[in-house]
């Protein structure tokens, strides 16, 4: 997944950079990349480019003008909206429901879903895919309803932070509970078997 993709051009050097030459330009180490097994795996450069998903991230106001002709560059497999970062391009700092910003997305995911309409056959050209991230404001269900092929859910960040904020809130809750009966806790006789057990 490539962040930030505004134009063709940078569509293109993107699929350059994930394509073994002559093809593109990736760095040609492939005997000690995880996907060949570190080099265990023969037929690796026969089948890594229909392996390899790549995904243009467009996220700017720049990017949805040119989200059609993005979509178009050969080798570029999905284009996913990035509602937070257009946001932020568009002076809506994490306000990614703002009226505004919700109509170029539906802008961009129009254009996308009706050149890929049109597309027939191969010899079409290449229409990407339309992916997106579910948000609160735009649940996953909507983002297929409106058509969108590929829908990314919570992130791992996200996931821990939620996990580690609920474990500080059960701790919390089962220490408050304790309350002044906590006392026991702090008797002398206990006290001094800690004491005992901690000099050993």
């Amino acid at each position: 997944m490539l962040p930030a993709v505004e134009s063709p051009a940078a569509a293109a050097a993107a699929v350059s950079h994930c394509r073994y030459p002559p093809r593109g330009v990736r760095g040609a180490a492939h005997p000690i990349v995880r996907a060949s097994v570190y080099g265990l795996d023969d037929s690796y450069l026969s089948r890594c480019e229909d392996d390899t998903l790549i995904i243009c991230q467009v996220e700017t106001a720049a990017g949805i003008a040119e989200v059609d002709a993005i979509a178009a560059v050969d080798g570029v497999d999905v284009v996913q909206m990035g509602p937070l970062d257009l946001s932020a391009s568009m002076g809506y700092l994490w306000d990614p429901g703002n009226r505004k910003v919700r109509a170029r997305l539906r802008e961009a995911e129009k254009k996308v879903l009706d050149a890929r309409k049109k597309k027939v056959t191969a010899s079409d050209g290449n229409v990407a895919y339309l992916g997106g991230f579910a948000m609160p404001n735009d649940p996953a269900e909507q983002l297929k309803l409106r058509g969108y092929h590929m829908v990314a859910g919570a992130a791992d960040i996200g996931m821990f932070r939620k996990a580690a904020l609920e474990d500080v809130k059960r701790f919390k809750e089962a220490v408050m509970e304790i309350g002044e009966e906590g006392d026991e806790y702090g008797d002398e006789k206990k006290d001094k078997e800690d004491d005992g057990y901690w000099s050993e």
